[in-house]
């Protein structure tokens, strides 16, 4: 039989939001992609909540941003409503949230691959690798196309295996009406892969014309609107949310139906996660609330359903119903799709280097939700990080990676490579102990010389970002010796709520020519500068762990005083940091200097 080849530098597997960074970045690097996915149609597609962001996942998206990703720019190109959440707080966890026109994301994501000329997408589905030596060879498809490629990245969100759940009645699909992926999970686990079954879930779509929305509570959006990339999109402003609440009506009916719960009646032992449950799980895990807050989102200008934000469910469709109609303003709401649980196979993502590349095979990289992760913005900064390295990979160039010092991505990834999961990843500030310093507004500064160092970016940008921070640190410096009634103009600004505007006008100085982001980061660093200061004392004791660097081919059962559990943990880690050998669960310090001490000994230390 004969089968057609194609030869590309990178091919990447599935066109959600890991695929389409990871073709995009590696495009981006002259790399020729093709890209493999089962509907080209539905490339960029929001199956669940069209929104982008939030708290901790904002952060990501000015990171995605900052290195020349897609999603913040496609997210302000078809935002329909953009707010700034936890507004009143501190700037480490403000979050801009921007909820998207869903067809219109998806149409622009599939113009962005399109318009690239050196990606080509193909209707394909990945079963297997061919391997030469320990290294890849060529990517093969179900209908017989053997791709001939050194690098891949496999970004099949939840279609391996994947099966959804309505009450105790289930089906193979990766999403509702699309097809699982049945064979290259087997492929993975025979190369080495942990295989880990997971479970995520997606609410009712509720017919737009059927709610009465005077018996809901409005939330505006911002005005003006902020966006990701300093532009937001003509219609940013342009619609509402609003809130409901489930209540002990609601509440009974779930308790009353649990036995038709796949998860409660034992049918799925996939792992939900923990911090987006079901609302099922929600009513049984806070039994002392007698009520539940619900977002009502619209899913686009023009479309006829609304998206019922905290209401993911795996009941049968008329508990659904039931349900439903005890919330205030869906007394008459008609569902056009219902909720569903989905179960699908992931893989331990301890089994990756920091550049998300196989252990077992070279030239593999996994990105998104089959690491164990949920979310757009996750898989979306899996997907950028996997498809720049798979780029390097094929033209022979070392790995890169984000230290978890330097931003919200290398946190997620260093959690992820170091610490593995036990259920869907998702990304919040809490995990980030140097939040301050890794804000979403400064994350040009950070991140903008990293993108233009790998060929993300070209060098404009980054002369643009280090004018804009020498005119940032110049008005610092000028204030410096500004005094209003006597006290100085940097101390002045630490009061809760000052301006720079006031400032300005209680001086008599002249305003110094900056733009309001300047204006903002001016603000930020004279009010916080001595969190500001401390953390970044932190980071260079952090940093300091970094220069220590750990062989290889290091026989750690030859390290005195190392237990059983650190010998293990090591020897399949294979850190190669002191600063990695630190973020491993279950090292102690005095591990940590007992590995430091042999290496003095052995002069095997290098730095």
């Amino acid at each position: 039989m004969k089968v057609s080849r194609e030869t590309y530098d990178v091919v990447v597997i599935g066109a959600g939001h890991a695929g389409l960074e990871a073709a995009l970045a590696a495009a981006k690097l002259g790399a020729r992609v093709a890209l493999l996915t089962g509907d080209p149609d539905r490339v960029g597609l929001m199956p669940c909540n069209p929104a982008v962001g939030g708290p901790g996942k904002s952060q990501l998206v000015h990171e995605i941003t900052a290195l020349g990703g897609a999603i913040g720019v496609l997210a302000d190109a078809t935002a329909i409503h953009a707010r700034v959440l936890n507004r009143s707080k501190g700037p480490a966890v403000r979050s801009l949230r921007v909820q998207v026109d869903r067809d219109a994301y998806a149409a622009a994501a599939r113009r962005a691959i399109l318009n690239s000329p050196t990606i080509d997408l193909f209707r394909a589905e990945a079963i297997g690798f061919e391997r030469k030596g320990g290294a890849l060879r060529a990517v093969l498809t179900a209908d017989g196309r053997r791709f001939l490629t050194p690098a891949a990245v496999v970004a099949a969100g939840t279609f391996l295996r994947g099966r959804i759940w309505y009450g105790l009645k289930s089906r193979p699909a990766g999403r509702q009406g699309e097809p699982p992926a049945q064979h290259l999970s087997h492929e993975l686990a025979a190369l080495g892969h942990r295989v880990l079954r997971l479970k995520t879930g997606t609410p009712p779509r509720i017919r737009a014309d059927t709610i009465k929305y005077e018996l809901l509570e409005e939330v505006p959006p911002d005005d003006p609107p902020g966006s990701f990339a300093g532009h937001p999109g003509p219609h940013a402003a342009d619609l509402p949310t609003w809130m409901t609440r489930t209540g002990p009506e609601t509440h009974a009916i779930i308790k009353r139906h649990l036995s038709f719960s796949p998860v409660y009646a034992g049918v799925t032992s996939a792992t939900g996660t923990r911090y987006c449950p079901s609302i099922e799980d929600k009513v049984v895990r806070f039994a002392d609330r007698d009520s539940h807050l619900l977002f009502v989102e619209p899913d686009g200008l023009e479309t006829s359903e609304v998206y019922l934000q905290g209401f993911s469910s795996g009941l049968p469709p008329a508990v659904q119903e039931e349900m439903l109609r005890t919330l205030p303003g869906f007394s008459s709401a008609v569902v056009q799709r219902y909720a569903y649980a989905v179960e699908y196979d992931a893989f331990d993502p301890l089994d990756l280097s920091p550049g998300l590349m196989s252990r077992f095979l070279g030239g593999l990289f996994l990105a998104g939700q089959v690491n164990g992760t949920s979310g757009y913005e996750e898989a979306a900064a899996q997907g950028l990080l996997a498809g720049v390295n798979a780029a390097r990979y094929a033209g022979g160039q070392s790995e890169v990676a984000i230290e978890p010092e330097e931003g919200y991505i290398g946190v997620l990834v260093d959690d992820l490579v170091s610490r593995g999961v036990d259920e869907p990843y998702r990304m919040m500030t809490s995990r980030v102990a140097l939040r301050l310093l890794l804000r979403g507004d400064n994350a040009d500064e950070r991140l903008v010389p990293k993108a233009v160092a790998w060929g993300l970016r070209p060098q404009a940008d980054l002369e643009a970002v280090e004018a804009k921070y020498a005119r940032v640190r110049a008005e610092l410096e000028r204030l410096a010796g500004v005094r209003i009634d006597g006290v100085g103009a940097l101390v002045w600004l630490r009061r809760p709520g000052a301006r720079l505007a006031e400032v300005y006008r209680n001086s008599g100085e002249p305003p110094f020519p900056l733009t309001p982001a300047e204006r903002e980061q001016v603000e930020l660093r004279a009010r916080y500068a001595g969190y500001i200061e401390r953390q970044q004392r932190q980071r260079e004791k952090r940093r300091e762990l970094h220069r220590y660097r750990l062989p290889t081919d290091l026989d750690y059962r030859r390290v005195h005083n190392l237990s059983g559990e650190a010998v293990e943990k090591l020897s399949r880690r294979r850190p190669t940091t002191l600063a990695e050998a630190a973020r491993i669960p279950g090292l102690r310090d005095s591990e940590l200097t007992a590995l430091l001490i042999h290496l003095v000994r052995e002069g095997a230390l290098s730095q």
